[in-house]
């Protein structure tokens, strides 16, 4: 059975930054797989932030562009999600997922004064 273990979540206040990463179980070829962060506020869908492939194009949200970064260590089976000048509007759950069609069990994030 995979796992996606997600860590680094919690209170930060607007501006601030967070790092949030994932770290995937042993019995997993993590390093062929593309990896994502979604996200998932209340009342609203869960949405796509950030994907990484394996080979380490990435894609970002226009809500996160340029204020976030996913980078990734084959080497120790993380995926992280690097979040800077962080606003209200980031507050959410945090998933992370692997195109294998797994999930992670989620981390909350939540920006406030």
């Amino acid at each position: 059975q995979v796992q996606l273990v997600e860590s680094g979540g919690g209170l930060v206040q607007p501006g601030g930054s967070l790092r949030l990463s994932c770290v995937a179980s042993e019995f997993y070829t993590f390093s062929r797989d593309a990896m994502s962060w979604y996200r998932q506020a209340p009342g609203k869908e869960r949405e796509l932030v950030a994907f990484i492939s394996s080979g380490g194009g990435r894609i970002y949200a226009d809500s996160v562009k340029g204020r976030f970064i996913i980078p990734r260590d084959n080497a120790k089976n993380t995926v992280s999600l690097q979040m800077n000048s962080l606003k209200a509007e980031d507050t959410a759950v945090y998933y992370c997922h692997a195109q294998a069609g797994y999930w992670g069990q989620g981390t909350q994030v939540t920006v406030s004064s």
